[in-house]
C-alpha cells in the first residue's frame, strides 16, 4: 500500500475586528495586519473584517479587506476612528451563553477561517482566550491572537497601550493651550479652568496632563485621580492657594475619580454594555464646587471624543507601536502560536528603546493596570518624576496625516462584503 505524502495545508482565512472605544491609532493596528497578511498568502488566503467588530462574526457579516486597494489600507495608518466599525459588546462566560460561542464558530467554518485576531481592551482579551478554548473543545482549529488597543492604558504586562500615546499628547498640549488662554484673561474673567479627562478606574490619561507643566507655578494646578479618594476641603483648599498665588487654577479630573465611599462624584445611573457605570460629567461638578465654596468663576471643557479621536495631533511614537502589535499579531500566527498578545517592551527611556515581546492572554483578560502610587505626587495633586520619566517617551515625534484643502485627508474603506453561507440568521 503507498504511503501519500503529506502535502502543505491550504491557507486559511482570517478574521480581524476592532472592539470597545476606538483610538486615533487603532486603524494603524489595521494596517499592520492587512499589509502583513498580505505578504503570507501561502498561510492566509484573506483577511475577513467583522463588520462592527464580534457583531459582523455573529451576525455574518463580513467585509472582504481583499477588495480594498493597497492605497486604501496603507492610508488607514494616519487615518483615525474605527474603519470597519467597532461594538461594546461583551460575551458572557461560556456556560451562561454558549450559543454565541457555537455561532461564532459556525461562521468561522462556514467561511474556513482560521485565525481570529482581535482588536481591543481588557474585555477584548477575555473574549479571545475565551473563543480560543472554545473552538479547541469543538474540534475547529482556531489561531486566537489578541492585539492591545486602549486609551486608558490599563492592560497589564505591556509597557503601555496602542491610542495612549496619542491621547496622552493631545491632553498635554490641549492642558497647555488652555492654561495659555485662561491666564491671559484670569484678572477680570475665568479665575479656574477645569478639563475632564477618561479614565473610569486609571488615571493615565489625567497624568498625561502633568506634562504640560515643566515649571512651578504651571499648570495643570491640580490632577484628580481615580487612583486618589477625592477629598472636598482639601482640593478647594488647592484652588484657593493656586488663584491666590498665581491669580488662576487648572484642574484636570479624571471621569471616574471617588469619594471617600467609594462613589463616583458623578454616575448618571445607567450601564453600558459591558456592565460598566455610566459616567454623567465630573468637570461641571468640581467646577460648580469651586464656584459655590470660593465664588470664582469658572469654565469646564470635556475632552470626550475628542481626545481619542485626534490624528492630527499623534504621537509618531504611538502610530509606530499600534502599527508594529498589527503586523507582529500575524507575524505570531503564522509561526503557529495561539492565545497571546503582542506587548510593548520598554528597553530604555533616555533614549527611548523599545520591542515587541509577547504574553499569554490569560495574564491579560480582565487585568487593570493603575497608576502607581509612587506615580503620584505625596500630596494627591501631580505627579512625579518617576511618572514624567515614564510618560514623556510616549508622546514624542509628531505625525500629521496627508492635509488636502486645509483639513486631513483621511481614508475611508469600500467595505465590499462576504456572500452569506449561512441560512439562518442571528439576533444580537
Amino acid at each position: 500500500m503507498k504511503v501519500r505524502k503529506n502535502r502543505r495545508s491550504a491557507p486559511k482565512n482570517a478574521f480581524y475586528a476592532q472592539s470597545g472605544g476606538v483610538s486615533a491609532v487603532i486603524n494603524a493596528s489595521a494596517c499592520g495586519v492587512l499589509e502583513t497578511a498580505r505578504r503570507h498568502r501561502d498561510k492566509i488566503a484573506r483577511v475577513y473584517a467583522g463588520r462592527h467588530g464580534i457583531i459582523g462574526a455573529l451576525t455574518e457579516d463580513l467585509i472582504d479587506t481583499s477588495r480594498e486597494s493597497a492605497a486604501t489600507i496603507r492610508g488607514l495608518r494616519h487615518t483615525p476612528g474605527g474603519a470597519f466599525g467597532s461594538a461594546r459588546y461583551k460575551l458572557a462566560a461560556i456556560d451562561e451563553n454558549r450559543a454565541r460561542y457555537e455561532r461564532l464558530i459556525e461562521v468561522f467554518r462556514a467561511h474556513d477561517i482560521g485565525y481570529f485576531f482581535y482588536n481591543g481592551g481588557n474585555d477584548s482579551m477575555d473574549t479571545a482566550q475565551k473563543v480560543s478554548e472554545f473552538g479547541a473543545s469543538l474540534g475547529h482549529s482556531l489561531v486566537c491572537i489578541g492585539i492591545p488597543k486602549t486609551v486608558d492604558n490599563d492592560l497589564a504586562v505591556t509597557d503601555c497601550c496602542p491610542g495612549f500615546g496619542s491621547a496622552a499628547k493631545y491632553i498635554a498640549v490641549s492642558t497647555r493651550e488652555a492654561a495659555l488662554d485662561v491666564i491671559s484673561m484670569a484678572r477680570t474673567s475665568t479665575k479656574v479652568f477645569v478639563l475632564e479627562v477618561m479614565g473610569r478606574h486609571a488615571g493615565w490619561l489625567a497624568a498625561a496632563a502633568g506634562l504640560a507643566g515643566e515649571k512651578p507655578g504651571d499648570a495643570p494646578h491640580a490632577i484628580l485621580f481615580p487612583e486618589i479618594v477625592f477629598e472636598r476641603e482639601k482640593f478647594l483648599a488647592r484652588v484657593k492657594t493656586y488663584v491666590e498665588r498665581y491669580g488662576y487654577c487648572v484642574v484636570v479630573v479624571s471621569e471616574g475619580v471617588r469619594d471617600a465611599a467609594g462613589r463616583f462624584l458623578a454616575e448618571a445611573g445607567t450601564r453600558d454594555a459591558f456592565g460598566h457605570s455610566q459616567l454623567g460629567g465630573v468637570g461641571p461638578v468640581v467646577a460648580q464646587m469651586t464656584r459655590d465654596a470660593l465664588g470664582y468663576k469658572f469654565h469646564w471643557a470635556v475632552a470626550d471624543y475628542l481626545q481619542r479621536s485626534a490624528r492630527h495631533i499623534a504621537s509618531q511614537v504611538d502610530v509606530e507601536q499600534a502599527y508594529a502589535v498589527g503586523a507582529a499579531a500575524v507575524e505570531f500566527a503564522v509561526q503557529g502560536k495561539t492565545a497571546v498578545m503582542p506587548i510593548i517592551v520598554r528597553k530604555s527611556a533616555k533614549p527611548y528603546r523599545w520591542s515587541i515581546g509577547e504574553a499569554p492572554l490569560g495574564k491579560i483578560a480582565n487585568a487593570e493596570r493603575k497608576v502607581p502610587r509612587s506615580f503620584i505626587t505625596a500630596d494627591g495633586f501631580g505627579i512625579t518624576a518617576a511618572c514624567r520619566s515614564y510618560l514623556s517617551p510616549l508622546i514624542g515625534g509628531e505625525a500629521y496625516p496627508p492635509y488636502r484643502n486645509g483639513l486631513p485627508d483621511y481614508v475611508r474603506i469600500k467595505g465590499i462584503g462576504v456572500p452569506r453561507r449561512l441560512r439562518e440568521p442571528f439576533v444580537v
